[in-house]
Order: C-alpha cells, then structure tokens, then sequence
C-alpha cells in the first residue's frame, strides 16, 4: 500500500516538475529581432574574371517620374510582380567591382551622403568583400549623376579610391565638368552639376582623371559602348573573358517592372529621352541576342541577369546564389 502511495505521488512530482519546466521555458525572454541585413555584396565568375556587386542602399522614386505609359498602366504591371507601388517604387544603386587579374575596376561609386542615410554603403560593401579601396586601380563611370559619382569622395572631399585612375566619357566629362555651363544655369539647377565637379575634382587635381571615346578599349576585355540618352555620354562597359560576356549597363533600365515589359517608357531624369528610349530598346535586343550577362545599377541587387524576350516585351531573369566556381573544382 505505501509502495503504492509512494508511487502515486513520484508521479505526480514529475508531472509538477516538467509542467513547471515547460512555464519557466514558455516564461523565458524571447531573443530580440535582429532586423539586420547581410553585408551587401554579391560575387560571380565571368570566364576568368572575377565580378563583386557592392549594394549601395535603396532609393523611393515616385512613379509620375516615368514617361510614356498611363499611370494606371504602370501600376498594373508593378502590381503584376508585387512591387508596392504606394509609396513609390524601391529601386536598389550597385556598383560593380571587375577583378581581371591584373586590375581591379570599380564600376560607379555609388551615392556617398549626397541622397540620405539609404545610400552610401559601397566603400564598406568593397571592404566586406575582401578589398579596400586602395586597392582599386582604376574606376570606370557610367555617367556623372550624383548617385554614381558622389561616393568617389569622402566628407572633406578627399578621393576615396587614392590610388586610382579615373574615367569618364567624353560626352559627359564635357556636360557635367563644364563650369560655365553649370554658372549659366539657375543656381537650383546647379546642384548634379557641382557634386559631380566636386566628385571628380580630386582625381583631377593628382592628374589622374582622363575621358574615354565610345569604343575604346578600356582595359584589356573591357570595351566602352555608346548608350547615351540618358545622359549626354552616358556608357556602359562590355566585359569579355574566354566564353563568356557581362554587359555592366548603367542607368538603361530604372523599373525593371515597367520598363522590360514596354522599353518606350522614359524617366524623368532622362536627358533626351527620346534617344534614352531608342538606347535601351537597342541594348535590350542585343542582350537577348547575345545571351550575355547584364549587370545593372538599378536592378534589384545584385542586380545581375540574362534578358529574354517575353509576350510584352521583354524579362529580367535575376542570377541564382551559388558558390563560386574555382579551377580546383
């Protein structure tokens, strides 16, 4: 009997013990969202050269910035891939870091401060990346809006990238850097026209600032290609290694989720847009054509893909995360 009894409350003991350890265990202090992203940069192999996307942040642009399409139109399509348009469309800025083996190319440099704390993180992305920037040799500029060229300087206006040689298209070089231009224009009209003067400054002052004409051979496998109309000369950089090809385009596209689906939508910052349009109907083409990669620093990051053709118009297939393939391998 008093086996019994004995037994009866054990079990009962340990029934009051593992319903006290399952309250303390609901009880306890649930860690904190850490609500933090990973280091922005992403790597891939082309041919034997090695490509880094460095995410510089976010911007919102409203959707009355494009050109050509109806607003509800626009919103049918953003809709269509569950982009958000509310309150304006998120649109990524990348640069392109291009390890040939023999130089190391930055493709634009991002926004610095010039646009808010959304912007701004290419230097520290390169740096995460395994490189610093002095490292880079070279820095090879789509065009001079300020959020491709205001993160070539630091806060007192030292060149971030000291040991590199700065390019830029002669087309815009001339637009952009010419100061009798700028001081013609309203004084609110001035302001991409002096951060991209302040920008390039440095680079000119140690003489390492020089244009470059559609066509040349930049570096060895790096090619510029005429895409203006977005700016007066804007480019974009065509990478060749053994097989395989990147095309680092710039600014073509800004709405991946408009402007693939109908190419003749313009933005509003467009220099002649109508040329801007003619432009990225011609790059697109050639893309499909080619089936070389596209890397772009408005595309969603890494904001590297392929373009194919679709009943529309045209679509953006993003690039899958892998491992990076090694010769060892």
């Amino acid at each position: 009997m008093m086996s019994m009894i004995s037994s009866h409350w054990s079990r009962r003991a340990l029934v009051a013990a593992i319903s006290v350890g399952w309250v303390a265990a609901a009880q306890a202090e649930v860690p904190a969202q850490q609500q933090e992203q990973a280091s922005g940069w992403f790597r891939m192999m082309v041919g034997d050269t090695e490509v880094t996307a460095l995410y510089d942040g976010h911007t919102t642009l409203d959707t009355s910035l494009l050109k050509g399409m109806e607003h509800d139109e626009i919103l049918r399509h953003l809709d269509a891939l569950f982009i958000d348009a509310e309150n304006g469309m998120q649109t990524a800025v990348n640069a392109f870091l291009i390890h040939t083996g023999q130089n190391l190319v930055l493709v634009d440099a991002g926004s610095a401060a010039c646009f808010g704390p959304t912007l701004g993180q290419v230097e520290q992305n390169l740096r995460a990346s395994g490189y610093a920037p002095e490292q880079v040799d070279t820095i090879l500029m789509t065009h001079l809006h300020p959020d491709h060229v205001c993160g070539l300087v630091d806060e007192n206006g030292e060149a971030v990238y000291p040991n590199a040689e700065l390019r830029a298209s002669e087309g815009d070089a001339d637009f952009w850097l010419d100061e009798e231009r700028s001081q013609a224009l309203p004084e609110e009209e001035r302001a991409f026209f002096t951060m991209a003067q302040e920008a390039v400054a440095p680079y000119q002052e140690a003489g390492r600032f020089s244009p470059f004409a559609p066509g040349d051979e930049l570096l060895m496998g790096i090619v510029a290609r005429d895409t203006h109309g977005h700016t007066p000369g804007h480019a974009s950089f065509m990478l060749n290694s053994g097989d395989d090809a990147m095309l680092v385009w710039g600014d073509v596209v800004h709405s991946y989720g408009v402007q693939f689906a109908d190419p003749s939508v313009a933005i509003e910052f467009d220099s002649d847009p109508e040329q801007a349009v003619h432009t990225r109907e011609a790059v697109l083409e050639r893309a499909v054509d080619e089936k070389h990669w596209v890397a772009g620093a408005h595309m969603p990051f890494p904001g590297i893909g392929h373009i194919v053709e679709d009943e529309e118009g045209y679509r953006w297939l993003p690039i899958e995360f892998a491992p990076i393939a090694r010769d060892s391998e």
